[in-house]
């Protein structure tokens, strides 16, 4: 639940360049107590600079960075017990067993060693590797692995956690219990912020989404607000028994009120901001000489609203989940 004015990060400006590359640009936001924040955009688009520039990882050009009321670009090490940190990639220790590496964060954090013990298990048990608490992490599936690394993250109990990316690369069941966790963590009034370019994994958790892209914030809501852009909409999808070049196009010119877009798999996409009567779609793709296998309406997606906002076509976020080999 978000506690109405009462500001608990606050960015103002904030800026990093690389050499001749950009990484983010002027960037402005605030987050509330008890949020749990979206940063979304896809890779490349400044994510990971932002989370390390709030973090204390890395040094802004520009700006500021305000953690309750601490100025971190002056003394970035007052916010470090505030927060907990999950980068993109694990940073635990393959040598270590999955008990031994949070009782090891624990001590980093100045856990007494009687509480370090007795959180370990807690969080084993929690995240469901327990049975796995004696086995070196090198052992770890992905999934487990990113378990514990989240795990590790909260070791010392922070009010705010920065989750990087925390579903990337891993199968979908692990996926699933991870979204449950962040959901569960947040409930129990832990302010998260949650960088992703899995737009649908967003709009199940966030209560409101910045938009980022080529290091700028092109749009922040409220995810309420957002998917209201997409009232008045139809969608339906089209399988088809095999893929004919062209054919979206062809459908545009014949049905002028639609969007048509293909999709992988022999598929097609129509939008349109009127009803859409199936029957037409079909005869006119069997006389292209495509049989439709299926037709089915769907309800346009915080995918849709992005694509509007920013420019950027689905297919391209969708390219890289297909690369990943993630089912979402």
């Amino acid at each position: 639940m978000v506690a109405d004015n009462n500001v608990i990060i606050q960015v103002s400006g904030l800026s990093k360049r690389f050499g001749e590359i950009q990484a983010v640009d002027g960037v402005d936001f605030s987050i509330y107590e008890g949020e749990l924040f979206g940063f979304l955009g896809p890779n490349g688009a400044g994510k990971t600079t932002t989370i390390n520039m709030l973090t204390g990882l890395a040094r802004p050009d520009t700006g500021s960075v305000r953690i309750k009321g601490i100025e971190c670009s002056v003394n970035p090490k007052a916010t470090q017990h505030l927060m907990g940190i999950v980068p993109d990639e694990s940073n635990l220790y393959p040598e270590l067993t999955g008990y031994d590496n949070l009782t090891f964060c624990g001590a980093l954090y100045g856990m007494e060693r009687s509480n370090r013990e007795k959180r370990a298990c807690q969080l084993l048990e929690q995240f469901g590797l327990t049975d796995a608490a004696n086995r070196k992490f090198a052992t770890y599936s992905k999934g487990m692995k990113r378990k514990l690394t989240i795990a590790a993250g909260i070791v010392h109990s922070p009010p705010i956690l920065f989750l990087d990316e925390p579903t990337t690369g891993i199968d979908v069941a692990s996926a699933r219990h991870i979204r449950q966790l962040i959901y569960n963590l947040n409930a129990g009034g832990t302010t998260i912020f949650l960088t992703t370019h899995y737009i649908e994994e967003a709009e199940r958790l966030c209560q409101r989404i910045a938009f980022m892209v080529s290091g700028k914030i092109v749009r922040t809501d409220t995810t309420g607000n957002l998917m209201r852009l997409t009232e008045g909409r139809y969608v339906v999808q089209f399988a088809l028994s095999k893929d004919i070049e062209g054919l979206a196009d062809a459908m545009e010119k014949k049905f002028p009120y639609v969007k048509c877009q293909t999709s992988p798999g022999a598929a097609v996409r129509v939008e349109s901001r009127e009803p859409i009567l199936i029957a037409p779609f079909v005869k006119f793709m069997e006389d292209h000489g495509v049989e439709v296998t299926e037709a089915r309406k769907i309800r346009p997606s915080l995918e849709d609203v992005f694509v509007e906002i920013t420019g950027i076509e689905a297919n391209a976020i969708k390219g890289e989940k297909e690369k990943m080999g993630v089912g979402r």
